[in-house]
């Protein structure tokens, strides 16, 4: 494979096949996108998968369909599985990172009781977060915040201090959606394993950025989308969770799916990560998650990882040459998504005159991650979240314009 699309000037360091990955996504043509943090770009493989299987619900209906391609349906199960270092049978597949997890957080809630805590981080998104203080209200329980270190990531050290005998959970989002930061997610799951405490990781804007072992990290539980780096279809998303915690954990909702109805007085919840489903699914975007993961591992996910290292700090250097340009990413280990403020220039203004120039970027604002913004005195973000398609004239092109405004 190689590095670089006709005409860009690579520096040749990461084995790629970056003229591959834009061929099999027509819509670069017309754009530089760098907004993979919201929804990325769907390759071609995904989108016809998703077609193919609505047109066969069109032609013989949407069970007649559902049966056919079960092979191909559980097939994702397993690739999932591969690429998070896992068993099949510790995956659900749900209908969005959110479903995915509240299963997991609920579940364990539901035998929350006063006094009890979570430990959590100061970078933790808005609706985990939301989740949490639901719990405070309904059952009494503790927020326990720890505090970041002197490089804007949690403090190791004090995030062990911080978790006791009441300690019931703790909970972290691996990249939030307010800067470029990577949390030391092994590192905690070192700190959850010693306690004896679960771990639930968020990894919504890690999975397809980043290679992700279940195994190595150490989390009981791991939530993710389809939509973001892994470019799969909008309405996907997937929980892991590991035997061990499922021989104790259950989820707050079930239904025929997720268990049995055994006998009138009784049910029996599935023995595998299916317990966490529901009868009702997207199956053709079951099928094109699959498919995205598929493609996503056919490039390498350490290679995705190292490229994605290389657009996002040629970014960050050139855009904090701009005057009136703040970067705003904190961490020693820092991913894809870059954000940045402008001195003169509100976050809407620059999007908007971004687009006129058909550069794609997002925005991120307080409500998403109030601690962090809050304790960095942060004001609304640009983000620019680069991907391995992205090419090195595309990233110029990008800090000419914002040059420019």
């Amino acid at each position: 494979m190689t590095y670089g699309a006709p005409g860009d000037k690579s520096k040749g360091t990461v084995m790629i096949d970056v003229a591959r990955a834009r061929a099999d996504t027509p819509a670069v043509e017309d754009q530089a996108f760098f907004y993979n943090c919201g929804a990325g770009l769907m390759p071609d493989p995904v989108l016809k998968a998703l077609h193919d299987h609505l047109d066969l619900e069109a032609r013989i209906g949407g069970y007649a369909a559902e049966e056919q391609v079960e092979p191909q349906a559980q097939a994702t199960y397993a690739s999932i599985a591969t690429m998070l270092n896992c068993a099949p049978e510790e995956i659900a597949l749900v209908e969005n990172a959110t479903v995915a997890w509240c299963q997991a957080f609920y579940g364990l809630a539901q035998d929350m009781k006063p006094g009890d805590n979570v430990v959590t981080v100061i970078a933790e998104y808005a609706s985990n977060f939301i989740s949490f203080l639901r719990t405070v209200k309904r059952r009494g329980i503790e927020i326990v915040v720890a505090p970041n270190d002197a490089d804007g990531q949690v403090d190791l050290e004090a995030l062990d201090g911080l978790v006791n005998d009441r300690t019931r959970l703790i909970a972290m989002t691996h990249i939030p959606t307010s800067g470029g930061l990577i949390s030391p997610a092994a590192e905690v799951g070192k700190i959850a394993r010693a306690k004896g405490v679960p771990y639930l990781l968020d990894a919504c804007q890690s999975a397809g950025q980043l290679p992700l072992d279940v195994q190595t990290i150490g989390c009981d539980f791991l939530s993710a989308t389809g939509r973001k780096f892994l470019r799969g279809p909008r309405g996907t998303g997937f929980l892991y969770a590991s035997r061990a915690i499922m021989e104790t954990h259950e989820p707050p909702v079930l239904d025929l799916h997720s268990a049995t109805w055994v006998a009138p007085d009784r049910y029996e919840m599935q023995p595998t990560a299916r317990r966490y489903e529901n009868w009702e699914f997207y199956v053709a975007g079951k099928v094109g998650l699959g498919v995205a993961v598929d493609y996503a591992l056919s490039f390498g996910l350490a290679e995705i990882a190292a490229r994605n290292r290389e657009l996002a700090g040629d970014l960050r250097e050139r855009l904090g040459a701009i005057d009136g340009v703040t970067l705003r990413d904190a961490g020693r280990d820092q991913c894809a998504i870059v954000t940045f403020s402008h001195d003169r220039l509100s976050v809407d203004e620059i999007a908007a005159r971004l687009l006129e120039r058909s550069i794609v970027i997002g925005t991120s604002a307080p409500e998403a991650t109030r601690l962090d913004f809050e304790s960095r005195a942060l004001p609304p973000l640009c983000r620019a979240a680069v991907h391995y398609l992205n090419t090195e004239d595309e990233v110029a092109r990008l800090a000419d314009a914002v040059s420019a405004l």
